[in-house]
């Protein structure tokens, strides 16, 4: 550790980290493993017309991101009043609660109003990016928010994995359970190991509004636009990715290709966030963005013109890797570009722009895909990639720097 860091109260950002991704990890498989068994609970819970199932089951399923979009810039705001740990406590604890209470559920009323309450009282992940964020050396913040961004990732991989493997060997309800007793030792660890941090000033995160305290907002508004793209571009293709796979490989072999083609790029991001992150710390935050958007284009115009099922998961991982360091970078730029005291605000309004492209690729690729033809799909995700990096290229250079007393810490 240098003097420097410790003199800028960083003496505590590795282990703040360590715990932040061991937590965000453990969060989002709780988020997600309900993925595979969550039909055949609604059928438990006493919906028995398939049609019906499945609308159950999506409401479901999408109503925890729905009330996180719209909290996240909520919880930012508090986390820059109040402080980042205590954000974290907050919503480790709620999730543990409500996680196991998911396991007592006795109709499928209960089941939605608890997963409301999961974004709700969650977002421990994204309270993870403003501590990690605001409490890194601005040297190594790249690097450490890669870090983190593979943690979340991973967790959306393995999440669904679990809920295959565990519900069979000890029963969907007692699932629940045990993923609320890991989410509550994430508690534990947040509230005994995180050194809290400490918050603005009394008054001061209000003080002139969180727009307004934005010497120039051009750079947190491109931010907000790429973080879109980014869920956008993963999420377009799931409506129609098992029939455009069927044209690729025999049909008995698409559902396990499907698979594949969806792991691909989840692995790519997970190897390269934390390198991406790590080179954006050399050479510009701005830079590696740019790069980024413009080869997810490239990559997805290829994707279009595959002939076989292995192209497509080389084609998809490659795009992966690429995409890998935006949320990193992301979340480094608007650290970077606005006052400590609103810091965690924007980043929650980041939050909450991601979540808005993760509702929209899939009803936007599922409309495409229907009326223009499933390859639409990638050349019209290509072409707003593309308008992306061009936005974002133009607003670097735009961009205004807070002044030295403002600067993020």
């Amino acid at each position: 550790m240098t003097q420097t860091e410790s003199d800028e109260g960083f003496q505590h950002w590795r282990r703040n980290l360590a715990v932040c991704i061991c937590g965000s990890f453990t969060t989002i498989v709780a988020m997600t493993l309900m993925l595979p068994f969550l039909p055949l609970y609604v059928q438990q819970l006493g919906v028995q017309d398939p049609a019906a199932i499945v609308q159950w089951s999506g409401a479901v399923y999408g109503a925890a991101f729905l009330t996180a979009a719209l909290t996240a810039p909520l919880w930012g705001r508090l986390a820059d009043r109040y402080g980042r740990k205590l954000m974290l406590v907050r919503a480790s604890l709620g999730m543990a609660i409500v996680m196991s209470l998911m396991g007592s559920a006795h109709s499928i009323w209960q089941l939605l109003a608890l997963r409301l309450l999961t974004g709700l009282l969650g977002g421990y992940a994204s309270g993870s990016m403003v501590l990690v964020a605001t409490q890194t050396p601005k040297a190594r913040c790249g690097w450490a928010l890669g870090l983190l961004s593979s943690g979340i990732m991973a967790g959306n991989v393995v999440g669904p994995l679990v809920g295959g493997s565990l519900p069979p060997l000890i029963g969907i309800r007692a699932t629940f359970q045990v993923a609320g007793a890991v989410i509550f030792l994430a508690f534990l660890a947040t509230v005994l190991v995180i050194k809290r941090d400490t918050p603005a000033a009394k008054g001061q995160s209000g003080q002139g509004g969180s727009w307004s305290a934005i010497p120039d907002k051009r750079p947190v508004l491109a931010m907000l636009f790429a973080g879109m793209l980014l869920m956008l571009a993963n999420m377009s293709i799931e409506p129609i990715i098992n029939v455009y796979v069927q044209t690729l490989v025999p049909a008995d072999n698409a559902v396990f290709v499907s698979g594949l083609v969806m792991s691909a790029a989840a692995l790519g991001s997970i190897l390269s966030a934390s390198r991406l992150g790590k080179l954006a710390d050399r050479v510009g935050h701005w830079n590696v963005i740019v790069a980024s958007l413009a080869a997810c284009a490239a990559l997805l115009l290829l994707q279009a013109l595959v002939t076989t099922g292995w192209q497509l998961i080389a084609l998809r991982f490659a795009m992966g890797l690429a995409l890998g360091g935006l949320l990193p970078c992301i979340a480094s730029v608007i650290r970077h570009s606005v006052p400590a005291r609103v810091a965690g605000t924007m980043l929650g309004y980041s939050t909450s722009s991601q979540y808005v492209g993760q509702v929209t690729g899939p009803l936007a690729g599922g409309f495409f895909g229907g009326h223009f033809g499933m390859r639409s799909v990638f050349w019209g995700t290509a072409l707003l990639m593309a308008g992306g990096a061009v936005a974002t290229a133009l607003a670097r250079t735009r961009i205004i720097r807070v002044t030295p007393g403002d600067a993020p810490a």
